[in-house]
């Protein structure tokens, strides 16, 4: 889940963005497609390879999806001809095939044609028309049954292209442009190979360029499987998907392909093991040694072993007999009743277009509360599970203005990543929505190719205030005050809070842009000097914002401090790094940064206690004061001061002993710590 808000939100502007619904305030924030987390493999080169540059292609015939027969002689009289390798489910092969077309439309008059080549065992001629008019593909689209032209050209990866002349030899292989990369995704391709490639061949030139690593899912290739393995689909492999996979990887549901029979899983073989192998699957970046979650997902030794063995064993289909029933999953809701409340984003869908950069899309609904409600389960529901990436949801009350909520950073109602599980809180505890609450939807979309609709909600369990024993919440500790120097491969940033009641924690969610390493979340008992580790996330993984919800609820005593230490890697050997050479700050597009360190936590409940849904001017000055006091010390010293902010900050020491108190605070900023 991402977590990118305008400053503007934390400024005196920001007062009329409930009431006036512009979304234009915010700026794009770009990120990888869940599905590319899953499928875009490492890199392909010609350290891999032997280079096909430079070889002939002979002739060859393969049909269409509708049985139309095409030779590579049929192109004779075209000056180059591009083959371009794709698949119907990978995403990358989804987003490129809109530039492929206009590609065609410029060069086409020019004797430039493309040919597509679908190799993959897994797709059908029925998914493959399917592809062709969803995309509206303007080339032809053949199936290269057995792999034979993909194994002439030693083609590896959807959507891997190659570029041939007049003579029909390779002049380019590689990637189409550098747009999209393994962790990160460009707001534009800084180097368009294909284009420049086609571009210098058409002038009569050498190609600068011949070769350009390319990403993309391996192709599913025929295998001769080993028969007598101990290991196959029907006896080990599909019970270890049902337990680990299944539940995202089926129709319907936010992965790219399904995971439920062998003639789909087949193809996708070597993809699922080089993506376990890079651990980018099962999603999941906690240190096992600190903290028990409930929502681990993590493969065994032994389970990995046994893909490995089946890979390597040509993947076996053995006795379909063996097979396990297939697991049934509900449909719809994940709630433990039917919602007493369901709040859609807007009344008519967004459309999502089929290509480029979409802005944070925000909707604001009145729910027409006219009481607190008190929510027992909650769910958010992408109404297109392919172009959501990431839905937030907050109450806002009646006569709050955006000021008051931190921009978010103080927490949210309800949110929405890729495999998220509905689940209750507890027993006795619930989050409240003050009466006349507005629902306001943050939705990050993520084009696939394709021109997609959207109409996403939210549903309510309702508990009675009778039965509430303990108010979830969700905040957060977080740090502005950082600049991350250029090329700096492993900058700290720190932050800390003060636990203000004692409480119980549910759940925590580490948060930062695409220079985030690393994360860690540590408690100070009070009366210690000692910090324990309650998350540590060595490798964070900016295309899955994961909830970590503990097993058991643990106890939170008052005046307990909570750390959170992160780093950042601004290096040239961080891929996913927009600028090295850049100065880093707080801020809400992905080539800024934000740390933010979301937990959730539970409150007695105390009926007859005034109750707030923000923090107070007290409250928000000594979590100034936390970010700022360096020494960690509990106190704010103008000498610790960043020099910006000694000019807003220093005149506040009234008394002149060095130190900014929480009252000095209060005293110089007023309401503007509201």
């Amino acid at each position: 889940m991402l977590y990118a808000f305008e400053k503007r939100f934390c400024t005196m502007e920001a007062r009329d963005f409930f009431t006036r619904g512009d979304d234009s305030m915010l700026k794009a924030v770009v990120v990888m497609l869940f599905a590319m987390s899953i499928l875009v493999s490492v890199t392909v080169s010609a350290a891999d390879k032997p280079s096909p540059v430079g070889n002939e292609v002979d002739d060859f015939q393969l049909k269409d999806f509708r049985g139309k027969k095409f030779q590579l002689s049929d192109f004779d009289d075209k000056k180059i001809v591009v083959l371009a390798v794709l698949g119907t489910e990978c995403p990358l092969a989804k987003l490129y095939a809109p530039r492929l077309n206009q590609l065609l439309d410029e060069f086409e008059s020019q004797g430039v044609a493309i040919l597509g080549i679908n190799a993959n065992t897994q797709d059908s001629i029925t998914e493959i028309a399917n592809y062709a008019r969803i995309h509206e593909i303007a080339f032809p689209l053949v199936k290269d049954v057995g792999n034979r032209v993909a194994d002439q050209l030693g083609a590896v990866r959807t959507p891997e292209v190659f570029v041939l002349d007049q003579a029909r030899v390779v002049r380019y292989w590689g990637r189409i442009d550098d747009q999209y990369g393994v962790g990160f995704i460009r707001e534009k391709p800084t180097r368009q190979d294909l284009r420049i490639a086609i571009k210098e061949l058409l002038a009569g030139e050498n190609v600068s360029q011949p070769e350009a690593t390319s990403v993309g899912c391996y192709i599913g290739r025929q295998r001769e499987p080993n028969e007598n393995s101990k290991v196959t689909y029907s006896n080990q492999i599909s019970r270890l998907l049902q337990k680990r996979c299944v539940e995202c990887h089926r129709d319907g549901e936010i992965a790219p392909f399904a995971l439920q029979d062998y003639d789909e899983v087949v193809g996708w073989a070597e993809t699922i093991l080089e993506v376990v192998e890079d651990r980018r699957m099962p999603p999941w970046h906690a240190n096992p040694a600190h903290g028990d979650f409930a929502n681990g997902r993590v493969l065994s030794d032994e389970e990995k072993q046994l893909l490995t063995d089946w890979v390597n064993a040509g993947a076996p289909e053995g006795d379909p007999s063996q097979l396990p029933e297939q697991l049934t999953f509900p449909e719809g809701w994940q709630l433990p009743k039917t919602p007493d409340l369901v709040v859609g984003m807007s009344e008519r869908p967004f459309e999502v277009q089929a290509e480029g950069t979409v802005r944070y899309k925000y909707f604001t609904v009145d729910p027409g509360l006219q009481e607190d409600k008190w929510i027992q389960a909650l769910q958010v529901v992408p109404g297109n599970s392919a172009v959501v990436h990431h839905v937030l949801v907050f109450a806002i009350p009646e006569g709050t203005d955006a000021r008051a909520t931190g921009g978010g950073v103080n927490g949210f109602l309800a949110g929405y990543v890729p495999g998220l599980r509905a689940e209750p809180f507890p027993s006795g505890m619930a989050k409240r929505i003050p009466a006349g609450s507005k629902l306001l939807f943050q939705i990050h979309y993520t084009p696939v190719g394709s021109v997609q609709q959207d109409l996403s909600k939210i549903g309510f369990v309702f508990s009675d205030e009778a039965d509430v024993t303990h108010e979830v919440k969700t905040i957060s500790a977080f740090q502005r005050f950082f600049t991350i120097p250029p090329r700096d491969s492993n900058y700290e940033v720190t932050t800390r809070t003060r636990v203000r009641e004692d409480s119980q924690l549910l759940a925590m969610m580490p948060h930062m842009h695409l220079r985030g390493k690393s994360f860690r979340y540590q408690i100070r008992q009070p009366g210690s000097d000692e910090w324990e580790i309650l998350l540590d996330v060595p490798n964070y993984d900016f295309n899955w914002q994961t909830n970590y919800r503990l097993s058991d609820p643990m106890p939170l005593p008052k005046d307990a401090f909570i750390k959170c230490v992160a780093h950042f890697d601004n290096s040239t050997e961080n891929m996913s790094n927009p600028n090295p050479r850049e100065r880093v700050k707080w801020g809400e597009q992905t080539w800024q940064e934000m740390m933010i360190g979301y937990f959730e936590v539970a409150e007695p409940y105390d009926p007859n206690a005034e109750s707030s849904v923000v923090l107070s001017r007290r409250d928000t000055a000594e979590q100034y004061i936390l970010q700022l006091d360096k020494d960690d010390d509990g106190q704010l010293q103008v000498k610790e001061l960043p020099f910006r902010f000694r000019i807003m900050f220093g005149g506040s020491d009234k008394d002149g002993d060095g130190v900014i108190s929480i009252d000095e605070l209060i005293g110089a900023f007023g309401r503007r710590l509201r």
